[in-house]
């Protein structure tokens, strides 16, 4: 089973086959749809934006987009939401936990800005269960050491919730990108469930030497080693090696629906990686369900 599944059609047959009851996908996105149109007009747009076509593939009903879910076999998933500008945060993270109340496979999410409210949107979000946070420092376009957020960082330390967190360089550099500025969160906060959206991208081999500090960074696969990234972010010479070094601090993300490739291609990738003898199907049964089983709680 570690070639892969060829196509969507076959990612059940495939997970069934390792023995796992589903897929946990720690990095998807659901957004009210006005938000979520906004977020697709900007992909139109992204040649312009990076030099590159984005064509979303899954630009479905936020209904159709769930059984889709289904039909792949995820069992469950954090739909991430995050804002752009101040005021956004607590209406996200209200649409996230209501999302999470009609939708079973659904795990309650929120996120958080650099405002006043930082706080108690997150405290508020904790008390009704949320299981993981958003940040996007790159679209947020914000310095994640603003002292409103220091509150912030240890609420989740201290709840072991993890924050699922965009501070790498990838695709565009930000004014506050760059996993060293983001270490002096970790160096506060060194107890935060971090996990790095994208594996850091590009700076992979830095993510690693993070998760050696800190026993609670994990790092995602989010669009990592597949053909449409690989072109400008290729994985270090030592990818297997750093992967056999930490082969439970390694969760399954997809970015789905705004990706330009089909689902079953990032599984190709994750399959691919599996091939070293070190890792094989243990390896994936803990990236594709175990690990983020964990850390989501479910």
């Amino acid at each position: 089973m570690i070639h892969g599944p060829a196509s969507d059609a076959e990612i059940p047959d495939w997970i069934s086959a390792l023995g796992i009851d589903g897929l946990v996908d720690i990095h998807l996105h659901f957004l009210p749809k006005p938000v979520m149109d906004k977020v697709w007009a900007y992909f139109d747009q992204a040649e312009e934006h990076y030099g590159m076509a984005w064509p979303v593939r899954y630009r479905t009903s936020e209904e159709e987009r769930i059984e889709t879910l289904r039909s792949f076999g995820v069992r469950k998933f954090a739909p991430l939401v995050y804002p752009h500008k101040p005021g956004m945060a607590e209406w996200l993270t209200s649409w996230a936990l209501e999302f999470a109340e009609r939708v079973p496979e659904a795990v309650p999410t929120g996120t958080f800005y650099p405002e006043p409210s930082a706080v108690s949107v997150v405290d508020g979000a904790l008390r009704a269960g949320a299981r993981c946070f958003k940040a996007h420092v790159q679209v947020g376009a914000y310095d994640p050491r603003d002292e409103l957020l220091d509150g912030v960082w240890g609420a989740l330390a201290d709840a072991g919730v993890p924050v699922v967190v965009h501070c790498g360089h990838g695709p565009l550099k930000g004014a506050y990108t760059g996993l060293r500025l983001f270490e002096e969160i970790l160096v506060r906060h060194p107890e935060l469930t971090l996990v790095l959206a994208h594996a850091g991208m590009p700076e992979i081999d830095f993510a690693f030497e993070l998760a050696r500090k800190y026993p609670r960074v994990y790092l995602d696969t989010t669009m990592v080693g597949v053909e449409f990234t690989l072109r400008g972010n290729p994985l270090p010479p030592d990818w297997t090696d750093l992967l056999a070094e930490f082969p439970d601090r390694v969760v399954l993300g997809t970015d789905f629906p705004n990706i330009p490739y089909s689902y079953a291609t990032q599984l190709q990738a994750i399959a691919g990686w599996a091939a070293d003898d070190r890792l094989g199907e243990p390896f994936l049964r803990a990236v594709l369900h175990d690990t983020p089983a964990k850390l989501l709680s479910v």
